[in-house]
């Protein structure tokens, strides 16, 4: 060995030289082996397995519906890194779509994707979550008035009461529903009695008290039932799913505008133990999907919505009318009918009409004096070619 490389040795407090040589060796295998360890993620540490999560929708595999619920899915499989999957299954596959919430209160499925007002049948207040005007709030208003006005609390208690062991999160603001899909154009609301209407939640007793027979069927059955002649007249949703659904097959008039179902948004449901079963991040990263879902549902509808409205318009032969203001005050006396009577024999559908008002009463001034008329700004720019091209 060279005296320099000696010098060296000495310098770093070694008077071995061999000593020193296999010191040096051992640290450098000891520091392969740790960043070895490191870039393998430490194997001795067992990993947990990833927790898999079967859910139904209440809608057909074709509905835009259930690809909403199936965009959910896939934000918590993306933002769990796989550590957290759900799969979401179509309406009927498990269960029929009416018998989802006692299927995730019992265990048959973990979780599910649908609408309150679908389980009006077990308590009349869910469905002021989506039926009826909101004292004038629109969708996303009413959302608004759940997350941060009280209504979410009031859910809960609502489904403590019906015995439902399940965790529900609302998400997805809804456009104002059609008044629905008919054989000629309504003109009065005289026009409606008699007729076999389909529609669900408390809108059936807005519909009952204007003389309709209403039967309350799942959104597969609709199509089917017209074309059969079981009902005359129909509502579901929206352009896409209307158009999916195969409306304009069987019937080419369409009323737009109505206050049955004006601010209504989707319902993601967790059967509670195996919610609460999860860890701490996957219920945070559950929580900020439903968000991330709200947002990018309402983008998307925007979009598909406007698409398929044109596309039945211009090639499909569907003529679209707008609900006679006669009718919609009809349906303003009607609801106010309704709730009189709900309020009367279920305190809790009372607790949430009073704290909906309380919040309505502030927010939908704030709205209605804040927004501008967009409709002028359209008539501006759209009106006279609109007009031109009729």
């Amino acid at each position: 060995m060279s005296k320099r490389n000696k010098s060296k040795l000495k310098s770093a407090g070694s008077k071995n030289p061999r000593q020193a040589m296999s010191r040096r060796k051992f640290l450098a295998a000891t520091a392969a082996s740790v960043g070895g360890a490191a870039a393998i993620g430490f194997p001795m540490v067992s990993r947990a397995e990833a927790v898999n999560l079967r859910f139904q929708s209440t809608w057909p595999t074709k509905d835009i519906f259930h690809e909403y619920a199936l965009d959910f899915a896939g934000k918590i499989n993306s933002m769990s890194g796989g550590s957290l999957k759900i799969e979401v299954l179509p309406a009927g596959a498990v269960v029929k779509a009416f018998d989802l919430l006692d299927a995730v209160n019992k265990g048959t499925l973990d979780g599910g994707h649908g609408v309150v007002a679908y389980w009006y049948g077990k308590n009349s207040a869910v469905a002021l979550w989506g039926s009826g005007p909101a004292y004038g709030m629109d969708a996303n208003m009413v959302l608004a008035w759940h997350n941060y006005g009280g209504g979410k609390e009031i859910l809960e208690e609502v489904y403590k009461t019906m015995n439902m062991d399940v965790v529900s999160m609302l998400y997805g603001p809804m456009p104002t529903q059609p008044l629905g899909w008919f054989k000629k154009p309504v003109t009065k609301a005289a026009d409606l009695k008699n007729i076999k209407y389909r529609t669900v939640g408390l809108a059936v007793d807005i519909f009952k008290d204007m003389g309709a027979a209403v039967n309350p069927l799942p959104g597969g059955e609709i199509v089917p039932a017209l074309d059969r002649g079981l009902l005359d007249a129909a509502e579901f949703n929206n352009a896409s799913s209307d158009r999916l659904l195969g409306f304009p097959d069987v019937a080419k008039i369409c009323m737009l505008q109505s206050f049955h179902q004006s601010s209504e948004q989707f319902e993601v449901l967790f059967n509670k133990k195996k919610y609460d079963a999860l860890s701490a991040d996957h219920k945070a990263i559950i929580k900020y999907a439903v968000e991330a879902a709200s947002a990018d549902m309402s983008w998307k509808a925007i979009d598909r919505y406007s698409k398929d409205y044109l596309e039945m318009a211009e090639k499909q032969g569907v003529k679209f009318y707008k609900t006679p203001d006669s009718i919609l005050q009809r349906e303003l006396e009607a609801w106010d009918k309704v709730i009189a009577a709900k309020s009367a024999e279920n305190p809790l559908f009372k607790k949430a009409l009073e704290s909906m008002r309380t919040f309505a009463a502030r927010a939908a001034r704030w709205q209605n004096d804040t927004n501008v008329d967009y409709k002028m700004a359209y008539n501006h720019y759209f009106g006279k070619k609109a007009a031109k091209k009729g």
